[in-house]
């Protein structure tokens, strides 16, 4: 089978009887105007979703009751039990508080390392609001230096609300009881992670 292409060019008579009576012209002619710097270009994507829309994947190893151990943040270094992968795929777990002084937070999957310990928590419940919008952060008021206010220099500072307490409260009463009937399991928790001299992270079983 033979493509048939369309012509670019096409033959048009031309007046004059010095300019050869036909002459060949682009059936697209190129724009007269060209921008001094490149305007970016929405390009068609092959099937790509927004973030919004994209599959949460989870790691085999990471399974609700899973001790993990977070790598960044103010927490690095220290374990948590993992409850339950939120809509952003972001994973909900808490320390408890009354261990390790972790509260209830998120933590990217790809920051954690998820060691062998686990725990039942089949009988713990989570309250259904516990969700993204629940750990939005929000914007703390910022002093305007106006005439007559000369004196609002202060601040907003963050406080903890009532509900955190409560369900933080609700959450540790729960999971306190199933750490302490595994022996050692409380001191494994409370203990931080490093590495020191001769040890390699590619030799340990976690």
């Amino acid at each position: 089978t033979t493509l048939f292409r369309s012509p670019a060019t096409v033959s048009k008579p031309v007046g004059g009887d010095k300019n050869g009576g036909t002459r060949m012209v682009k059936l697209r002619k190129m724009p007269r105007y060209y921008p001094t710097e490149d305007v970016p270009r929405k390009l068609l994507s092959h099937g790509k979703k927004p973030f919004c829309q994209h599959r949460r994947k989870l790691r085999p190893s990471i399974t609700p009751g899973t001790v993990l151990i977070l790598l960044n943040g103010r927490h690095r270094g220290k374990r948590v039990v993992f409850l339950k992968q939120l809509a952003s795929g972001l994973l909900l777990a808490t320390g408890p508080l009354v261990l390790n002084r972790i509260p209830l937070r998120r933590a990217h999957q790809k920051f954690v390392i998820a060691t062998s310990t686990k725990i039942d928590i089949s009988t713990v419940k989570i309250p259904k609001h516990l969700n993204d919008s629940y750990f939005k952060k929000k914007k703390l008021r910022k002093p305007k230096h106006q005439e007559g206010e000369i004196f609002d220099t202060e601040k907003e500072k963050y406080e903890l609300t009532e509900q955190r307490k409560e369900d933080q409260k609700m959450v540790d009463s729960q999971l306190l009881p199933l750490i302490k009937k595994e022996p050692q399991l409380r001191g494994y928790l409370r203990s931080t992670f490093s590495l020191s001299n001769g040890v390699y992270p590619h030799k340990l079983v976690f």
